[in-house]
């Protein structure tokens, strides 16, 4: 019975992590949408939002939360909302524009990597050593996907390049502290939803939005005309929706359904996803090296949830 219950749950977890990857995904269309608004432009629209979605849903539960919030929580949502938010979104818009897709989604298709590895250190944990498989295909998928980026550049200032790579890394780090972080307080977290915990964090990212937001007039793009800024308010507000609230909530209600080292392979969807979103808005068909990094990318999934559905060993169970 608790072996089929747990089944159930990596179930729901692994659907639940599919549909945010489908909706995170929408994220890489933004910047080609709105192409003339930079980067910090970007995010702090999105951001803006998004903290005023979540004062609207969690307003109805506040009294209940108010109290829960401890100055070791508030302080989590505060690293939490510039990491997994304002930092992440601000590098990656960045190494896009200056580096390309193909280089970004190379650097950044390591985030399952470093996350299982991390959670592989933790309690219980499948070993490293039967993740092995899923590991390498991963490492496969974004090799094939940023080949072209690396060995074939297509044109390009070297240096703009090069800061490009650097912003891609420094959205890698961003985002596995925020995986890795973000789990961790998810899961002691007694009397907080996941649900109010997105919330909570969009609050957070809002209010900080809102500090950087008198930097737009230095480091923003420069002026825009009525329809520019009609399109750009129509994207940040779906990519606030569908993205950071129920993105966001399918992530959360699957960081606590499944193990660490399981919710680092599940980020693959959303490199999955992109892709296609990618084909379709070019209107074009994979070319062979992108075809194989999407197979790799499922095999990779598959391979990881094998590992999961392992036999536990007898003395595993009997520890527990």
């Amino acid at each position: 019975m608790n072996q089929s219950r747990a089944s159930g749950a990596i179930l729901a977890g692994i659907f639940c992590g599919m549909g945010a990857g489908a909706l995170w995904g929408l994220v890489f269309l933004a910047p080609e949408i709105v192409p003339g608004f930079s980067p910090l432009e970007q995010a702090i629209g999105r951001y803006l939002a998004y903290g005023l979605m979540s004062v609207l849903l969690v307003a109805p539960r506040w009294r209940a939360i108010r109290p829960l919030l401890t100055p070791r929580i508030l302080w989590a949502l505060a690293w939490l909302a510039l990491a997994g938010n304002l930092f992440y979104y601000v590098l990656l818009v960045s190494a896009v524009q200056m580096g390309g897709i193909a280089m970004t989604s190379l650097v950044v298709g390591f985030l399952p990597v470093a996350v299982t590895i991390v959670g592989s250190r933790q309690a219980g944990a499948v070993p490293l050593r039967h993740l092995a498989p899923s590991l390498l295909l991963c490492v496969a998928g974004a090799l094939c996907i940023g080949w072209q980026a690396i060995v074939m550049p297509g044109g390009g200032a070297v240096t703009t390049r090069i800061i490009g790579f650097a912003c891609a890394v420094g959205a890698l780090i961003s985002w596995t502290a925020f995986a890795i972080g973000n789990a961790h307080w998810l899961r002691r977290m007694d009397g907080i939803t996941s649900q109010d915990w997105n919330f909570l964090i969009g609050l957070a990212t809002g209010a900080q939005a809102l500090l950087f937001l008198p930097l737009v007039p230095w480091l923003g793009s420069g002026t825009h005309d009525a329809a520019d800024w009609t399109r750009f308010a129509a994207v940040v507000i779906a990519v606030a929706l569908f993205a950071s609230i129920v993105g966001n909530a399918l992530w959360n209600r699957m960081t606590r359904l499944l193990p660490l080292t399981m919710v680092g392979q599940m980020i693959l969807f959303e490199t999955g996803f992109a892709l296609l979103y990618g084909f379709l808005w070019e209107a074009r068909l994979p070319t062979p090296l992108e075809g194989t990094a999407f197979v790799l990318v499922i095999l990779s999934v598959l391979s990881c949830i094998a590992a999961h559905r392992r036999p536990v060993p007898a003395e595993a169970s009997i520890a527990a």
